[in-house]
């Protein structure tokens, strides 16, 4: 068996006496010693040169490291993660923008051989389908991210809008409650700055799902008065608004945990200065490591100064939804919406006989069936 640790020094002193003996045969000596003739004619070489302090180990660290990490590269990418602590490896690299940079590997060693904690070192599963936009402004994602405590009193309430193609995030604003008239407000600011996207999608909850009944919200009806659709995830589905998902995990690890803040202004400056920092500078790997403002475009369409009137087609039978809402219609009473309250809807003949259309614009919200009494 080869040489034990505590013996190396006093088998190889050994070995090369006996090496140096007359008629010794070689290679009979080292198969005795369990060596390969290479290694006991290397011992024998270094004794005869050097004595006994030839038979000790040497470090096998190349004299020449043509692609070692420089003193001045790892001072770069300490300051880096001293100043962006949660970014992996691979986004502090792409960052660093230089040709000679190490690979995330290298880095990831030089951050532990530091006492840095090295975020994102453990690469996750990649995602076997991406659902994406072809273009920006062709859908946004809207939500209300989970609520959390100040320190004095109340509470924050972080509304999201995110472009789907680019990931670029329109607005993240702390606000007092979720309701449904502070989503519009938001909306109209990011439609302002940003123009009209063709869609927004959002989840069921009440800011912008009708609670009972049928028909839609206020804030739907407004937002088809723009020309912009309202869409909804599926209940229990939040894969539908993944990459907002991921957004609010982000920011709940970034921004919510790592400070105590005393009122919504200290948010909304923490917010405002993080929202700059995802947009601008922050490398995302779903696009290739480049920030979202790189692939983010504004609408064409220009959002408009005052609503467009409501128009229905000629011989229609037009009627203003009542504050209950409802509407009167043959002496029959129909509840159409309460979104739609002060708004007109109209009545069409349905394809089928005996039955009536209650339309808003260009949508169905009800039907009346004649043939049943009043």
């Amino acid at each position: 068996m080869p040489w034990k640790e505590n013996t190396l020094m006093s088998c190889r002193h050994e070995f090369v006496l006996l090496a140096r003996q007359p008629g010794t045969v070689m290679r009979e000596l080292c198969r005795h010693y369990d060596i390969s003739a290479k290694t006991g004619y290397k011992w024998l070489e270094r004794y005869e040169r050097e004595g006994q302090a030839g038979l000790t180990n040497r470090s096998r660290r190349p004299l020449h490291s043509p692609r070692h990490t420089t003193a001045k590269m790892e001072a770069r990418i300490l300051v880096l993660h001293r100043r962006y602590p949660y970014w992996g490896p691979r986004k502090l690299r792409a960052l660093l923008d230089d040709p000679a940079a190490p690979q995330p590997s290298t880095i990831a060693a030089i951050l532990r051989r530091h006492g840095c904690h090295v975020a994102g070192a453990t690469p996750s599963t990649p995602a076997t389908q991406r659902f994406e936009q072809p273009a920006p402004n062709l859908l946004w994602q809207m939500d209300f991210k989970g609520h959390f405590a100040l320190s004095l009193h109340g509470h924050c309430h972080p509304f999201t809008l995110l472009d789907d193609h680019s990931r670029f995030m329109l607005r993240l604003q702390a606000c007092t409650n979720e309701r449904s008239a502070t989503a519009q407000t938001q909306l109209i600011e990011a439609f302002r700055r940003y123009g009209l996207p063709d869609r927004i999608t959002a989840d069921n909850g009440p800011a912008w799902a009708v609670t009972r009944g049928i028909g839609i919200t206020a804030l739907e009806a407004w937002l088809m008065r723009v020309g912009v659709t309202l869409s909804h995830s599926r209940p229990h589905h939040p894969q539908t608004q993944g990459k907002l998902e991921r957004l609010h995990r982000t920011l709940e690890r970034e921004v919510v945990q790592a400070c105590r803040y005393a009122s919504l202004a200290a948010c909304q400056q923490a917010m405002d200065q993080w929202r700059d920092q995802y947009n601008c500078l922050r490398p995302h790997e779903a696009l290739g490591l480049r920030p979202p403002i790189s692939r983010y475009r504004h609408s064409v369409r220009a959002y408009p100064t005052r609503l467009p009137p409501i128009v229905y087609d000629e011989g229609m039978h037009v009627l203003k939804v009542r504050r209950n809402g409802q509407i009167v219609y043959r002496g029959r009473t129909i509840f159409v919406s309460e979104g739609l309250v002060g708004l007109p809807v109209a009545i069409r003949p349905s394809i089928l006989d005996g039955r009536m259309e209650v339309v808003f614009m260009h949508r169905i919200v009800q039907h009346i069936d004649l043939r049943l009494p009043r």
